[in-house]
């Protein structure tokens, strides 16, 4: 059964004028900022995955607010498939809501990025 659905798109111009240090570490966690390092800090992958965090919170019925951007994290297995793990707030609220699992889409075009998730439980 679908819990939750959550889109999210953002313009790479936004993310490219924001991404110095201090939003990097207070958006994602220590092990996206090692995977973003290996991608060279590609602006196109930064930006998809802003785009996934905000997606998640959205099919959590939270938003960002209620949960925080680090409890929401993106990250991809041997093949760059996306997964999320949720921690702290997020991972309550996935609990008490009866969801399973999180799947998570990212796209992007030269102008802006897009993410859909979706809960399952």
């Amino acid at each position: 059964m679908i819990l939750g659905i959550g889109m999210d798109i953002i313009e790479i111009n936004r993310i490219k004028e924001a991404s110095n240090t201090k939003f990097m570490e207070r958006i994602f966690t220590e092990v996206e900022r090692h995977y973003l390092k290996m991608r060279n800090d590609n602006i196109y992958t930064i930006a998809g995955s802003f785009s996934a965090k905000e997606a998640v919170a959205k099919a959590l019925g939270t938003g960002i607010g209620r949960v925080s951007w680090r409890d929401i994290e993106i990250v991809h297995d041997n093949d760059g498939k996306p997964y999320v793990k949720l921690h702290n707030m997020a991972k309550s609220h996935m609990d008490a809501i009866g969801g399973e699992r999180v799947y998570i889409s990212i796209s992007h075009s030269r102008e802006y990025a897009v993410a859909q998730a979706i809960i399952e439980g």
